[in-house]
């Protein structure tokens, strides 16, 4: 069965041509209802570099109201990714085909282009949010197709993959919504290109890795051990392989034979002697299952009575997902991956990954995955899909390989707009001071989207309650109350400025807000500094309704006139970055449990103070109390324990209580999500 190419409209501008022209001349051209039209626009001199002005265009029917976001996405016919991959100059040598829509970008990418410079890069973060979301995911995908379907400009959307618990659970899917989104949607929100899976199997291998050491050394003499990690090959010769070689020298070995060992060196190489009481590592699965919060593993009989009490975490909390999204390369990969660490041993030294000698093996599982996937936004814009790590005991970004691969491929001129996960205390804080320190990159912009419904909320309105109908405060005029929640604004003004970038503030606009409601956030956003506030529609008119957004976002990058500043320099001790951050939420101080206090030393003493801070505590406030809304001041903060990623290169302190394995409700989502049997499609995805 083939199915329908939509047919092949050519616009020839020249050079001198200019956008508004362009714009006019595309939009005189209106394809029948229900079909897709596809505008190859070229220039008379057109320039096959990495910023290259060769667009693909697809003009949108809308309707009003708005259709669900799964029909509006099933009424779009992809375009093939081998045209969004020309439009990038992409060649079929720089990826692999998942298909007919899905395409894995090869990082040779980078190295071919290593010598282009890049395109503006901008960052989309929010106010502290409602449990419904505020949008960013479908505000970053709006812009994207206002900056390259109306605006002419090269333009690559930065996304991170959706964990498929929320996709069946309370939250639903992750590919934006309305006329704004990422495109084939199920595919997007379900196994995309396995990398999940990946994550999943690597992670979950060296969970049994672990366990397996533990039960061995504990039925197995020194010289046992030895002779099986280290056996004998046909000319009854003994070797290390390549991965031992990196725990000799961790011990200070330098003995390249394990015949030349003394039985104090046997020892100290063959026995880890993992503490199970200090064991970290759990094992994950990508669905959500509170079943699974608190497990007892060993109790077969022949596991010989080595049981412990674990717990499943979802696959998205993996530290191996946080590594797949802050590796620059496949050799930082290999050793980020092979420095992870899993616990303690019972003298307190830190076991890696390495050490089981599990490392090499890991970076197989993952080699594909370090790939990004190229996709689509419903106007033909391109996506790259990559990561996508927690936003609260990560740091919620998706991958740097992604973003630079994106800002070569744009070029000068062109725009890179990534999301980061939750309101900008969190993911606008991580991005800056994890992401960028790794990368080396630096926006020049950071969007900040508000909702008239959540200041409401910060104003003082009643709880928003998810599945549960909004109280009519939120659904009918009050300037006063959404004047008041301002304050939580100004305040993520205020602390992203400090960055150094120039801030947008994009409010996603619903249909009962009103224009007094819009004219006073606007105006207190130009009050509180940032350099441009602007009403944007995209979710009902796609790019359309988000042109504004994107002339305003032009201008910040183009006007920007400060370097990266971080929040704060890596040789601080672990209580100073945590203190620096606590206060630009306001806090007035913070407090250390007995807990916190020993894990600071721990870790202090074996030599990690030295990484950044990635603070696991409520997106709901800026402060440790989900119920204060506002920008609450003076309030301590508790710093409940510390933990440590180090092979993705973070430490992180838990405010509060954090779940890594969500929940299912009463009536979650997968009661909608079915297939169409005659047509093969998905219905019911949200």
């Amino acid at each position: 069965m083939f199915l329908k190419t939509p047919p092949l409209h050519f616009i020839i501008f020249n050079e001198s041509t200019d956008t508004s022209a362009k714009r006019n001349q595309i939009k005189e051209i209106t394809p029948r209802k229900n079909e897709a039209k596809r505008f190859d626009i070229f220039f008379s001199e057109p320039k096959m570099s990495s910023s290259s002005s060769l667009k693909t265009v697809r003009q949108l029917q809308v309707a009003s109201p708005v259709p669900a976001d799964i029909d509006i996405a099933n009424s779009v016919e992809p375009f093939h990714i081998s045209e969004i991959a020309k439009d990038l100059n992409l060649s079929p040598k720089h990826y692999d085909l998942y298909g007919k829509y899905k395409a894995k970008v090869l990082l040779s990418v980078i190295d071919e282009l290593k010598g282009s410079d890049d395109g503006y890069y901008v960052v989309v973060g929010g106010i502290t949010p409602t449990p419904l979301g505020e949008g960013k995911s479908t505000t970053t995908v709006g812009l994207c197709q206002a900056l390259g379907a109306f605006q002419d400009k090269k333009v690559v959307t930065c996304l991170r993959q959706p964990s498929q618990g929320p996709t069946f659970g309370i939250k639903g899917g992750a590919a934006g919504g309305g006329y704004s989104q990422v495109i084939p949607m199920d595919e997007f929100n379900l196994h995309l290109t396995g990398d999940i899976h990946a994550i999943t199997a690597a992670n979950n291998l060296l969970a049994a890795a672990i366990d397996t050491r533990i039960f061995h050394e504990a039925t197995q003499s020194d010289k046992a051990l030895m002779n099986r990690l280290c056996p004998p090959n046909k000319e009854g010769k003994r070797s290390f392989n390549d991965i031992m070689f990196r725990r000799l020298t961790k011990l200070g070995i330098s003995k390249t034979s394990p015949e030349d060992l003394t039985p104090e060196e046997v020892k100290k190489f063959a026995r880890l002697d993992i503490d199970p009481d200090s064991i970290t590592w759990r094992r994950v699965m990508d669905i959500n299952d509170r079943f699974l919060r608190k497990i007892t593993i060993g109790q077969g009989p022949d596991e010989k009575g080595m049981v412990r009490e674990t717990a499943f975490d979802i696959s998205v909390a993996s530290e191996i997902m946080a590594v797949l999204a802050l590796t620059t390369s496949l050799a930082d990969m290999r050793e980020r991956l092979g420095k992870m660490v899993i616990g303690n041993s019972k003298a307190g030294d830190p076991v890696t990954a390495d050490d089981l000698g599990v490392g090499g093996a890991l970076t197989v599982l993952m080699k594909d995955a370090i790939n990004p996937t190229l996709m689509q936004t419903l106007e033909g814009t391109p996506v790259l899909v990559h990561a996508g790590p927690f936003a609260n005991i990560a740091h919620g970004n998706s991958s740097i390989v992604a973003d630079k691969i994106a800002l070569k491929l744009v070029g000068p001129g062109g725009f890179v707009v990534t999301e980061a996960g939750f309101g900008a205390d969190i993911g606008t804080e991580k991005f800056m001071n994890i992401k960028c320190r790794y990368s080396g990159l630096t926006p020049q912009c950071a969007i900040i989207v508000a909702t008239i419904r959540a200041l409401k909320m910060h104003g003082g309105g009643p709880d928003v309650v998810a599945g549960k109908p909004l109280n009519n405060a939120y659904v009918t005029e009050n300037v006063a109350l959404v004047e008041a929640g301002c304050i939580n604004l100004a305040k993520h003004i205020s602390n992203t400025k400090a960055y150094g970038v120039n801030v947008v503030v994009a409010v996603n606009k619903f249909s009962t807000d009103s224009e007094a409601e819009l004219n006073a956030v606007r105006n207190s956003a130009l009050a509180a500094g940032a350099y441009d506030a602007v009403i944007c529609t995209h979710h009902a008119h796609g790019g359309k309704g988000a042109v504004d957004l994107g002339i305003a976002v032009q201008r910040a990058c183009e006007n920007v006139t400060q370097p990266l500043k971080f929040l704060y320099p890596l040789d601080f001790s672990i209580k100073e970055k945590i203190e620096a951050i606590a206060r630009s939420y306001g806090a007035s101080g913070v407090e250390y449990s007995e807990q916190a206090e020993k894990q600071i030393e721990m870790y202090s003493k074996q030599g990690f103070s030295g990484l950044p801070i990635c603070m696991a505590k409520t997106q709901y406030s800026f402060s440790h109390n989900a119920s204060e809304k506002g920008a609450p001041t003076g309030f301590v903060l508790p710093i409940r324990d510390v933990r440590a990623s180090i092979g993705a290169g973070f430490i992180y302190p838990l405010v509060g209580t954090m779940s890594t394995m969500p929940g299912l409700p009463t009536r979650p989502c997968f009661y909608d999500i079915d297939l169409d049997t005659t047509t093969g499609r998905v219905i019911g995805l949200s």
